[in-house]
């Protein structure tokens, strides 16, 4: 702030944001009128919310933390105060560093114009500090003119194929503040990009993401899971939060009952076990992660390679192995139009682990197919358009997932390091049909729910297109060329 008579009360109040600088906790109690006006009802900040900033004061006390990147995922039912945190967080970062920078993006734009933004702009105004900044839709900015573009926070929106605004969140020596709202509807890139905010030294960085766990898979929830031991996690009760509908959380409770999913998600915090149209169930998934196989239990059964060829050139193609119930990756190659080169990859791998047989996706395979019949390859093409052997199934693709999903249950077994697999297994939702058949969505539509396109799990899946039977005569040779292969039935699910 620019210099002040010695007599003016802002003097009081910067000496207070001094004292508070290391402690948003403090600050919050003091900053705001309690029992007065707006907030007669309330004594003070309510005690979840006290105690994420006694968390951000305890890391920012120890020196040797406190230039550490402070990653905290709060997941709660409705009505906990969850913008109204965001509002006192954001006042404490902006009223007790200077040149501090500060961003709030939510999963909506509507979310962020309609909620947040006017939310967090109240606790501004209420603040013992809102006379020092000019207030906007999109941002609040310090009324010092000569620090207005330095000293600020912004209302971000942002799209999946447009992501520089969080590119270029830095703020050497100073503090950064990132702030999620509603954060499981925020794309995968979104996350990623802002991680790259987590790299300037000597700099203190907090970032915080607040959302219902509507969702069992996405970036959200991995932070309570894979990504556990880089987040401080907490889960809100919105039952054990004083203001909030006490009678409506029991209606729920009776009825849907307290170990339902929507119970889970809107009143205890908790991520459900399945999302309400989600294919293949997390619990299934976590299994196949912690299954051991040796290789005496899978040795005797065919070797099948699926191929899920790139669609976008975001996307990889996969290659995966399954041998009975055993599965591992093969290559991940970034889209690679050179059908030949592609094709003397996989027959190179064919080779390698002896295979007996090579599924390729038709979508975007035929040319990769065509190159391997130059080769004398004996691969099959499966359009994942195509009919079904099971009428239960709308298509070929639905009925090779059903399949993974009975292998899952029956023992299949996944790499537990292989996140990217996990993650498409437990991504595809069904699309409610009136005929009863059972129907994936596309990987169109899950890209505009924000996830990746499910290459790996296609890999997988392919392994389960046709019967396959176990050839004696190795790949590759001679024998193989020149003479018929006598072959054994074989049930994938044995």
């Amino acid at each position: 702030m620019s210099a002040l008579p010695d007599d003016s009360p802002d003097n009081d109040i910067i000496d207070l944001a001094a004292e508070c600088q290391y402690d948003p906790d403090a600050w919050a109690t003091m900053a705001w009128d309690w029992g007065e006006g707006e907030l007669e009802e309330y004594d003070g900040p309510r005690e979840w919310q006290r105690e994420i900033n006694q968390v951000i004061a305890q890391h920012l006390s120890d020196p040797e933390t406190r230039h550490q990147p402070l990653q905290i995922a709060v997941a709660s039912g409705h009505g906990i105060g969850k913008s109204a945190q965001m509002g006192m967080l954001s006042n404490w970062a902006m009223s007790c560093w200077a040149k501090a920078k500060v961003v709030i993006t939510a999963n909506t734009e509507a979310q962020l114009r309609t909620k947040t933004s006017p939310e967090v702009g109240s606790w501004f105004r209420r603040s013992i500090t809102g006379h020092w900044f000019n207030l906007s839709s999109q941002s609040i900015k310090a009324r010092d003119k000569a620090a207005a573009d330095e000293w600020r926070m912004d209302f971000v929106t942002w799209s999946e194929h447009n992501t520089e605004s969080f590119a270029g969140l830095h703020n050497k020596d100073r503090i950064i503040m990132l702030l999620f709202d509603e954060a499981s509807g925020i794309a995968p890139k979104v996350w990623e990009v802002a991680e790259g905010a987590m790299t300037d030294e000597n700099t203190v960085i907090i970032w915080v993401v607040f959302g219902n766990p509507t969702q069992n898979s996405g970036r959200f929830r991995e932070c309570f899971r894979r990504f556990r031991d880089y987040w401080v996690t907490r889960n809100i009760d919105s039952r054990t939060v004083p203001g909030t509908n006490k009678r409506y959380f029991e209606r729920l409770r009776k009825q849907y009952g307290e170990e339902s999913d929507v119970f889970k998600y809107r009143v205890r915090g908790l991520f459900p076990a399945q999302s309400a149209m989600q294919f293949i169930s997390s619990e299934d998934a976590d299994a196949a992660r912690e299954r051991h196989l040796r290789p005496d239990q899978y040795s005797f059964a065919p070797v099948i390679i699926g191929v899920d060829p790139a669609w976008t050139g975001d996307d990889k193609l996969e290659i995966y192995l399954r041998q009975g119930l055993y599965s591992k990756s093969l290559r991940s190659i970034p889209r690679n139009d050179n059908d030949i080169q592609v094709a003397n990859i996989i027959a190179q791998l064919e080779v390698e682990h002896q295979a007996d047989a090579v599924f390729i996706d038709a979508g975007y395979g035929t040319g990769i197919k065509s190159a391997g019949d130059t080769m004398g390859r004996t691969w099959r093409l499966i359009w994942f358009s195509g009919k079904p052997i099971d009428p239960g199934y709308l298509n070929k693709r639905a009925e090779m997932w059903g399949t993974m999903k009975k292998w899952l249950k029956q023992g299949g077994v996944i790499d537990p390091d292989d996140t990217e697999l996990y993650d498409d297994i437990v991504g595809p939702e069904t699309v409610p049909r009136i005929d009863g058949k059972i129907q994936l969505e596309s990987k169109e539509d899950m890209k505009d729910r924000l996830l990746p396109s499910p290459n790996k799990g296609d890999a997988l899946a392919l392994t389960f297109a046709e019967p396959v039977s176990k050839r004696f005569v190795p790949i590759g040779s001679v024998q193989e060329r020149n003479s018929a292969m006598a072959e054994v039935d074989y049930n994938p699910l044995s």
